[in-house]
């Protein structure tokens, strides 16, 4: 990747520019022909309570413009535990959830590129397991879930509608 990217932990200044880039997904999804994030779900309550409680994330490029979004939780997931299918272990995880990237200013490899900055932060937590879902139409993350070795393990449900689960082991990266 040409382009020099960074990831660091959000503050309530990027709360706006956040939820531009969320809008811009959702916006996406719904081009797309998906229902996920079609109910009001995710919205800027969300994204300050991610920044308040320490989980929001932002990518930035070289020019210190915020060109994605996600949040990692280092808490349990109460919907992974009803989980239709099985997790590969119950170590301590990071969740994964909101993970969007700008479409006003796009960078190919965006997604890959801060799923390997995430899988750090989990190391730097001393946590070595990832878990995230995703709509079962969302064929980036799909892809991406697929190219950096995720494992499917079942369905999970948010507000009543299935997600495909996956969840990774990941070595030290030292």
């Amino acid at each position: 990747m040409e382009t020099e990217l960074n990831l660091r932990q959000a503050n309530l200044s990027d709360a706006d520019r956040i939820w531009e880039i969320l809008q811009q997904a959702i916006q996406k999804r719904k081009e797309e022909g998906s229902n996920q994030w079609q109910n009001g779900y995710p919205n800027l309550t969300v994204v300050n309570n991610d920044i308040s409680n320490g989980f929001g994330y932002v990518f930035t490029n070289n020019q210190n413009l915020i060109i994605g979004y996600v949040a990692i939780i280092d808490e349990i997931e109460p919907a992974y535990t009803a989980i239709e299918g099985q997790w590969l272990n119950d170590d301590p995880y990071i969740v994964i959830h909101r993970l969007a990237v700008a479409q006003d200013i796009k960078i190919k490899g965006l997604g890959t590129w801060a799923m390997t900055e995430i899988e750090k932060v989990a190391i730097s937590k001393n946590i070595h397991t990832i878990k995230v879902d995703t709509n079962f139409d969302n064929v980036g993350m799909l892809r991406v879930f697929e190219k950096l070795g995720y494992h499917y393990c079942g369905e999970v449900y948010f507000d009543g509608s299935p997600r495909k689960a996956f969840h990774k082991i990941i070595q030290d990266l030292t």
